[in-house]
């Protein structure tokens, strides 16, 4: 009698995990480049990248990483904050602005110089193993933002969540903000829904 209660529990086991996994959407792979999945109220790759494009090209357009004296400015990334309900890596926005100061040519980005010590601790040992009165190179710019979160009720049933990507770039020398933006992304949808 034992035996046959348990053989039932473990059959009604098997079936319910069966009926849940046929439950269970497929996973499916996502084109990065060519993604025209839903939107989601959170954030996704889809608004770094555009808040990181839209940023790059309205400094590069102002001019206010051309160096008068010629060569490149040297930037060091100082700190970005999430003032948002998600958790966000921000050096995901941070890297995609790097990448796209470099390619202008415009800017070097420092790794041995930050706000808490160094991005790439190989390049400081190096520094302090080499010549005498050899530093690393000091920045002369320093990249600063915020990232903040704003939800707005529409009706009972809708919301709107908007997102404001503020950067400031900070002549370190004089301290004075050589440029900044704000780029804002608004997504609306169910009220039921997170965005955390």
């Amino acid at each position: 009698m034992k035996h046959i209660k348990t053989m039932r529990s473990i059959a009604l086991s098997l079936m319910t995990f069966v009926a849940v996994q046929g439950c269970t959407p497929a996973t499916t792979m996502v084109n990065m480049h060519d993604d025209r999945g839903a939107p989601v109220l959170g954030l996704d790759y889809r608004d770094f990248e555009f808040a990181a494009t839209e940023s790059i090209s309205k400094m590069l357009a102002t001019g206010a990483v051309n160096n008068p004296k010629g060569g490149r400015y040297v930037l060091a990334i100082s700190r970005v904050t999430n003032d948002t309900q998600q958790y966000i890596d921000t050096d995901q926005l941070v890297k995609k602005i790097r990448v796209a100061l470099l390619d202008s040519k415009k800017v070097v980005v420092t790794t041995a110089v930050g706000l808490t010590g160094p991005e790439d601790p190989l390049s400081a040992r190096v520094n302090e193993l080499g010549a005498p009165g050899k530093h690393p190179v000091l920045p002369e710019l320093s990249l600063s933002g915020k990232i903040l979160q704003r939800n707005l009720a529409i009706d009972r049933r809708n919301q709107q969540v908007e997102y404001y990507f503020n950067l400031t770039l900070t002549q370190i020398e004089t301290g004075l903000a050589i440029w900044e933006n704000e780029t804002v992304i608004g997504k609306r949808g169910s009220s039921q829904t997170v965005t955390w």
